[in-house]
């Protein structure tokens, strides 16, 4: 099996799939146009598939006997609006593929016609899983809670990445993806004129100095030597430009090699 011959084969295909994937992004869970579109490619070489977590699916290819590879995709897309201007840019308003997933779900499929060809060589099963729900940290859970993954003995997946030189692979030793928790933080101040701000409590300047001082976190709390990172990427605070805010909200992402949970409210 000349992997690098059969992939420049199908090079055009993949491509093209992945400008499809990108005209046609879809929110977690949401992925049903996605979901059938998988589902069609995968019919076109007669890849035996289930559904699963809703909007999933999970393809099997090889006789079953031996060990059990899974290759993993995530489908989702970002609540991002695309001003690109590509001539694949995204179709659906307020959503788009600014993560990579639609380049994914276009390897692996990729790679399912090259394994189907070789099935009969193969000295096991691989399991091609397109995992829905990733950037709300659903879709895995299902997919674990379904038992799909009850049989496999190892799992891959890949990322691609911006800064990395195209054709190269960057791998390393240990941790690499790291762990993605959510939290959000309600803030509840008293609400007036902003002519008399010493009769209020202003959500927004507590809002402004939860974010500032969230970041002490990360460079007094944390080993130097360990990664971690606590990112903010929405706010919400007031409707009016001379009203003091009486609520905010934040929400943001913990990104580290270990699994933990952040939440907490101010009043």
């Amino acid at each position: 099996m000349d992997i690098i011959k059969e992939t420049k084969i199908i090079g055009n295909y993949i491509i093209a799939l992945r400008k499809y994937f990108h005209r046609h992004p879809e929110l977690s869970l949401k992925e049903f146009v996605t979901s059938k579109k998988i589902k069609s490619e995968l019919d076109k070489i007669n890849v035996q598939y289930i559904e699963t977590a809703g909007t999933g699916v999970a393809a099997f290819i090889g006789n079953g006997n031996g060990r059990t590879i899974a290759l993993r995709s995530d489908m989702d897309a970002l609540l991002i609006n695309e001003k690109t201007g590509l001539p694949y840019e995204s179709e659906n308003e307020g959503i788009m593929h600014a993560c990579g997933h639609d380049a994914h779900m276009a390897s692996l499929l990729g790679a399912a016609i090259i394994l189907k060809k070789y099935e009969n060589t193969l000295p096991g099963r691989v399991v091609l899983i397109f995992q829905p729900a990733e950037e709300s940290s659903l879709g895995a859970k299902l997919i674990s809670e379904e038992g799909v993954l009850d049989d496999v003995d190892e799992i891959f997946g890949l990322h691609v990445f911006g800064d990395i030189e195209c054709g190269k692979i960057s791998i390393e030793k240990g941790p690499r993806m790291a762990a993605s928790n959510k939290f959000g933080i309600r803030i509840k101040g008293r609400s007036g004129h902003a002519g008399k701000p010493n009769q209020c409590v202003d959500a927004t300047v507590v809002c402004a100095a939860i974010i500032m001082n969230l970041q002490t976190i990360i460079s007094r709390e944390i080993n130097p030597l360990d990664s971690a990172v606590v990112t903010i990427g929405h706010v919400s605070s007031g409707k009016c430009h001379n009203v003091i805010s009486g609520e905010a909200f934040i929400e943001g992402t913990v990104r580290s090699f270990w699994s933990i949970c952040f939440c907490r409210c101010w009043q």
